[in-house]
């Protein structure tokens, strides 16, 4: 018998959507369904393109500092700043 005797929501068994599903375990608690999980193993293949590019190395020490100032990587910054900029001359 569960510790807890709190009446909870059966789980579906199976959700229409991602979407679905974080809607349900936003509004519950996992920790009310202990009893029902189990250990799990998978492997996750993460795979990263990097594209390397050469910059001035003046330019690069403005952009770090720039970055920095901004609180986000230089890596981060580059892509604002040239998602902002294709998609301007997109519309030209």
């Amino acid at each position: 018998m569960r510790k807890n005797s709190k009446k909870r929501d059966p789980i579906p068994e199976h959700f229409k959507s991602i979407e679905e599903a974080a809607d349900f375990w936003d509004s519950h608690d996992l920790a009310d369904y202990w009893d029902l999980t189990r250990e799990v193993h998978f492997d996750v293949d993460i795979q990263r393109r990097v594209f390397l590019t050469a910059l001035e190395p003046e330019l690069a020490k403005k952009i770090t500092a720039c970055a920095r100032q901004q609180g986000v990587s230089s890596e981060t910054l580059i892509n604002v700043w040239l998602t902002e900029k294709l998609a301007a001359a997109m519309q030209s």
